[in-house]
């Protein structure tokens, strides 16, 4: 494997510490290049790209949410279980836990992408799900041992948040009741764009003539979940 310049070497190792991460005998075990690989996004390198990573990561991720959840909320039926799971390994979601960490300044993206704000959020929730995956390689069966004291604190908050706000429940539902509330009528959702490998779609939700809200997914259910959510806090600004 190609050895790592030392500057990244050490950008590398200041982001783990920010993880959490600073156990010389756990960072010892660590694939470095898959470490960096996963903080490299396929506009910068069409061959050496997170985009393998990210894929394993999502398994991952599934993986340790579940298990979160079933040890965690014994009382929660199935539908409840799997509905707060999506939100859990949504892509708003991950995108948030990376700005948290910081990992924006250490993801290494090519000049196409570097103005993409629309694209942001989706390359942080890839790059988050690729380190996962580098940490499989790297760690094996010991790895969701190791992740779970990390971020089972961050979803724990962030079922408190779903119980809490109607959007995250169902922001579908909850704007739906907001738009017939006020005029009666119901939201339009609007396909702008699809691309199939990898999945990825983005959809528009109207009313009144005009556009309230925009999001993006893995299928057209989560790009409208996320459209929905935007346009109900929208919504709800304005009302007050």
């Amino acid at each position: 494997m190609d050895e790592l310049i030392p500057s990244r070497r050490r950008a590398l190792e200041h982001l783990l510490a920010r993880l959490g991460f600073r156990d010389p005998a756990l960072l010892a075990q660590l694939r470095w290049d898959l470490l960096d690989q996963a903080l490299i996004h396929p506009s910068l390198d069409s061959r050496r790209n997170n985009d393998r990573l990210e894929l394993l990561g999502d398994s991952v991720l599934r993986i340790l949410a579940t298990e979160f959840l079933f040890q965690s909320y014994p009382h929660l039926s199935v539908g409840e279980l799997t509905a707060i799971r999506s939100d859990l390994i949504s892509d708003a979601h991950l995108a948030e836990l990376a700005d948290l960490h910081g990992l924006d300044r250490y993801l290494e993206v090519g000049s196409s992408s570097q103005n993409d704000l629309v694209g942001r959020g989706r390359r942080l929730a890839d790059a988050f799900e690729a380190l996962l995956g580098a940490f499989y390689l790297s760690w094996g069966t010991y790895t969701l041992p190791r992740l779970h004291p990390w971020l089972d604190p961050y979803l724990r908050r962030r079922v408190e948040q779903w119980f809490q706000d109607p959007t995250r429940r169902n922001p579908k539902a909850a704007l739906q009741e907001l738009t017939q509330r006020l005029w009666g009528s119901l939201p339009e959702y609007r396909l702008v764009a699809a691309q199939e490998h990898p999945p990825q779609f983005t959809m528009e939700v109207w009313g009144q003539g005009r556009c309230w809200g925009r999001g993006e997914g893995r299928s057209k259910k989560t790009a409208e979940m996320a459209a929905a959510a935007q346009a109900y806090g929208r919504l709800q600004s304005e009302e007050t």
